[in-house]
């Protein structure tokens, strides 16, 4: 582990999940009784916005009620430690990441606590239900909308998202599906610019076989065991 410098993290539903937070899909999942399109498009938000405002503030609500577990704590751990350069990029909306205490990471699929202005393009911090037609604080207009990347639209902060991958030496992705473009890509773009690329997950991912290494278990008992290695060689 002499040679790595630079890492790159992707976490997805999986990491949350083990703090009881419902993933999208499966049995008890978040779209049960709800079409994705009825949810989370702009279609959806244009057609029913009552509906869609009220099912994001229902998750916002519900982060009260869940806590950072061990593979959260681990990975601020690493971003208090690791001297390198680290870029841990989320998929998940929920806010458990920065309550761990992680700080060099981004929401690339936009956040829970956070509102934007279908006008001006500002996002702006929100907690509470955010009614539909609530005020925008930059440019006035009535036009809050959930700051939620919606299937369709591009995902936050791409170019520098990329920029870390071009320059990663390990790309790790934790709790991800494998199935969600472009983050499922991700691991293919690490490995053209050379990077070392692990799987921390319950089972095999789609994207498995674009890994060197998979392992397969809990998050909240991978994680912790795999900084514990790379925080040994700093």
């Amino acid at each position: 582990m002499q040679d790595i410098r630079n890492i790159v993290v992707l976490t997805g539903a999986g990491i949350s999940a083990e703090s009881g937070i419902a993933t999208f899909r499966g049995p008890g999942g978040l779209w049960e009784g709800h079409r994705v399109e009825d949810v989370c498009t702009p279609e959806a938000l244009a057609a029913d916005p009552v509906l869609v405002h009220r099912f994001y503030d229902l998750r916002q609500a519900a982060l009260a009620g869940v806590e950072p577990n061990p593979a959260h704590r681990a990975l601020a751990r690493l971003d208090a430690g690791w001297d390198g350069e680290l870029l841990i990029v989320t998929q998940n909306v929920d806010d458990l990441h920065e309550r761990a205490g992680a700080t060099r990471m981004l929401h690339m699929h936009g956040e829970l606590l956070s509102a934007l202005c279908t006008v001006c393009g500002a996002r702006e911090a929100w907690a509470g239900a955010l009614p539909e037609g609530a005020g925008c604080g930059a440019c006035g207009a009535a036009a809050l909308r959930p700051d939620i990347v919606f299937f369709g639209e591009m995902p936050y902060q791409m170019e520098r998202i990329e920029a870390a991958l071009a320059k990663a030496d390990l790309f790790v992705s934790v709790g991800t599906s494998g199935a969600v473009y472009p983050a499922a890509g991700f691991v293919q773009t690490a490995a053209y610019h050379g990077a070392r690329t692990l799987e921390l997950n319950l089972d095999p991912s789609m994207g498995s076989v674009f890994f060197e290494e998979t392992r397969i278990g809990a998050a909240g008992v991978l994680v912790p065991a795999w900084v514990d290695e790379i925080l040994s060689d700093v």
